[in-house]
């Protein structure tokens, strides 16, 4: 919810938080300490926490407010144009490259999680909620994805976070942050073709997907440079030994494909 902080004088968003936290003590006390932790991260590209707060039973997160449209509202329109896309996704990778660089890794990136300001500024938000609001993993679980265990009854939720889930999340394994190098993928194939890279009409549907079939790579538009596609090819490797390493790396090529001359198009 917008809220305006009266003692600071500043509009934020509130964040509340479901009623099992105040019901477990164990794991309100585990989010308390995973927030203290997020709240440590200072980064222009991370929607910042500013506390959390509590009134009677409720308990709730007080963060930046950040207007503008979520990345997923963009896509609706449209692919993005290669020119747009890559601004973006260097912001995003910079952002996710800061929080693994602390020891945070995001869990739950997705094109609903992003954020573009009018100003063309990227805002990644609920970085590292999805580890803070889950439960502990005690085997094998595909809670591992927190939006799924949080909203199991709100199907179009369950299918967004679905498509996102790394081979390792969907089969239930300990994730890192090739985890998240995987969904950076997911979300940058997306920009360029306005289409998930792994869709279908359930979970079951796409976690199969994503665990055996290859995206449509030749969906990309013509003009995406070739740096670029191999990126995209390095980030959405299935074993994650073959994946991109580290969100850094992402970055440096990006950032190279935008400052690579121009090249003139065919008479």
């Amino acid at each position: 919810y917008p809220a305006h902080d009266t003692k600071l004088g500043r509009d934020v968003a509130i964040k509340v938080l479901p009623e099992q936290f105040a019901r477990e003590p164990e794991r309100l006390a585990r989010f308390q300490r995973e927030a203290k932790m997020l709240a440590a991260l200072n980064h222009p590209n991370i929607a910042a926490i500013y506390g959390l707060e509590q009134s009677g039973s409720t308990h709730y997160l007080v963060m930046e407010l950040v207007e503008g449209a979520t990345l997923a509202e963009r896509i609706l329109t449209g692919p993005v144009p290669v020119d747009e896309t890559l601004p973006i996704a260097k912001q995003v990778a910079d952002a996710v490259e800061y929080a693994h660089d602390k020891n945070v890794i995001h869990r739950d990136l997705k094109p609903a999680n992003i954020k573009v300001t009018a100003e063309g500024m990227v805002k990644v938000l609920d970085f590292g909620l999805a580890k803070a609001m889950s439960d502990e993993p005690t085997a094998a679980d595909i809670g591992n994805s927190p939006t799924l265990s949080m909203a199991a009854t709100r199907q179009g939720v369950i299918l967004g976070t679905a498509a996102y889930m790394s081979p390792e999340q969907a089969r239930g394994k300990k994730v890192d942050r090739r985890t998240d190098i995987w969904a950076f993928g997911c979300v940058l194939y997306e920009m360029l073709t306005g289409k998930q890279a792994f869709r279908g009409e359930d979970v079951t549907i796409i976690l199969a997907a994503i665990v055996m079939k290859e995206p449509a790579f030749d969906a990309l538009p013509p003009n995406t440079p070739p740096s670029i596609q191999t990126l995209l090819r390095r980030c959405l490797r299935k074993e994650r030994k073959e994946r991109l390493p580290d969100a850094g790396s992402a970055r440096i090529e990006i950032q190279e494909a935008l400052s690579a001359p121009a090249t003139a198009a065919p008479v």
